[in-house]
């Protein structure tokens, strides 16, 4: 396929950098915004092209190194972004966000708050999946194929998991996937197995771990130690289940809790949804600020974990099923409300529903800022406004952005 040259002059949401050439919108993967680079095209979508890099005719300022060796186009596709600075990867994740909540939002000046950043920008992951990969060894999928990339090391992993990683002696033979997880405070770590028939493969452990199988089905099966890990953040310990979900950067989990409180600013008295709620990372920590928390999930497990979560308090709530299917046939005030989605963002059904409750105040935390915005775009129809928008960098060396963002009823 064919080369071009091109300067770029901006950055995309999914972390690609963008240029024009002859009329066309290129997004070049592994470039930065203000380099002028050569760039080879992989899919021509006619209005525009899809490309990565090859060589770098004017480096931007702002390009480093990167320390990983398995990073870029032939390599590992769990990081996009170790050839960016630091701080300007902070920079330009405002500035997707920013974008994204002008452009499909209809936003005209939105309040973007500035990133708040990772301590240090590496070893923050506890929870992480490998796939035996062609040969020998496990890894992750590469990042311009569906080829798996065997790793040593992962630099983004957490001290505990590296540590564990290095020293699994594991019969890959039927293992589709691994995954690895632990309690950065706790310190407990944990395998998770997931076998092509349902039978645990065989493993010496001289570690103090717990090892578990992942049935097909979803069911959990204890094979060593216990079938969760302890987490704490901010003082409070959550039981987490070896499916369940729980955000991969403790500390910056803490930032999160910390800012959806402020935005909340309850005052004891109110009555608090939970939508999305997980193991509770977010209500238990609400239930000592509100007069009631009334939690929803549709995750079974999690569920289970957060029964175990909240036993101390008697005003959380447990509602279990999806979330679109729960709010319609909630008839209850809210006094505020938020809501932690998927990728996918709200489904409609629970929008729609969330804003015939009319909670006065509403947080959303987003792991998507398009879905965000598009879901803030149908909260204004609503009735609702933006306040503002608070960044938080759950996930760097990646172009992945987590927010916080606040809302008004008019």
């Amino acid at each position: 396929m064919d080369q071009v040259e091109l300067t770029l002059t901006g950055i995309a949401h999914g972390g690609s950098a963008v240029g024009r050439l002859d009329g066309r919108v290129f997004f070049v993967t592994y470039a930065l915004p203000g380099e002028t680079v050569i760039a080879q095209i992989d899919e021509d979508r006619e209005r525009y092209v899809l490309a990565h890099l090859v060589e770098v005719l004017d480096a931007s300022p702002n390009r480093v190194g990167a320390p990983c060796p398995y990073f870029g186009v032939a390599g590992c596709g769990g990081c996009q972004w170790q050839h960016i600075s630091y701080s300007t990867q902070l920079e330009l994740k405002s500035e997707i966000v920013c974008d994204q909540l002008m452009r499909i939002g209809r936003v005209a000046a939105p309040t973007v708050l500035p990133t708040l950043p990772d301590s240090s920008g590496w070893g923050y992951r506890n929870n992480a999946q490998f796939t035996p990969a062609l040969g020998n060894g496990l890894g992750f999928q590469a990042a311009s194929s569906h080829d798996v990339i065997a790793v040593d090391k992962c630099l983004v992993l957490h001290s505990l998991l590296s540590d564990l990683y290095t020293a699994l002696d594991i019969d890959l033979e039927g293992l589709t996937r691994l995954s690895l997880r632990c309690g950065a405070e706790s310190g407990d770590r944990m395998l998770i197995f997931e076998t092509e028939d349902d039978f645990p493969p065989a493993l010496e452990v001289d570690l103090p771990i717990s090892c578990v199988l992942l049935l097909s089905d979803g069911i959990h099966v204890n094979l060593i130690g216990h079938n969760h890990i302890i987490e704490t953040v901010m003082g409070h310990t959550y039981h987490v289940s070896a499916p369940s979900f729980f955000q991969v950067n403790t500390p910056q989990a803490s930032r999160l809790v910390e800012i959806v409180l402020e935005r909340l600013n309850l005052r004891g008295s109110e009555t608090v949804l939970d939508a999305y709620c997980g193991v509770g990372l977010f209500a238990t920590h609400l239930a000592e600020q509100a007069s009631l928390v009334i939690g929803v999930e549709s995750a079974s497990t999690a569920v289970e974990d957060l029964i175990q979560n909240s036993v101390n308090f008697d005003n959380v709530e447990i509602i279990e099923g999806p979330t679109e299917l729960v709010l319609p046939e909630l008839d209850i005030e809210l006094d505020a409300a938020i809501v932690d989605p998927p990728r996918t963002g709200l489904d409609r059904f629970a929008l729609d529903a969330l804003a015939d409750l009319h909670p006065e105040r509403l947080v959303y935390v987003s792991c998507d800022p398009a879905t965000l915005a598009r879901d803030i775009q149908r909260l204004t129809k609503k009735g609702y406004g933006l306040v503002d928008v608070q960044p938080v960098d759950m996930f760097p060396q990646t172009h992945h952005i987590e927010c916080v963002a606040s809302l008004v009823a008019r």
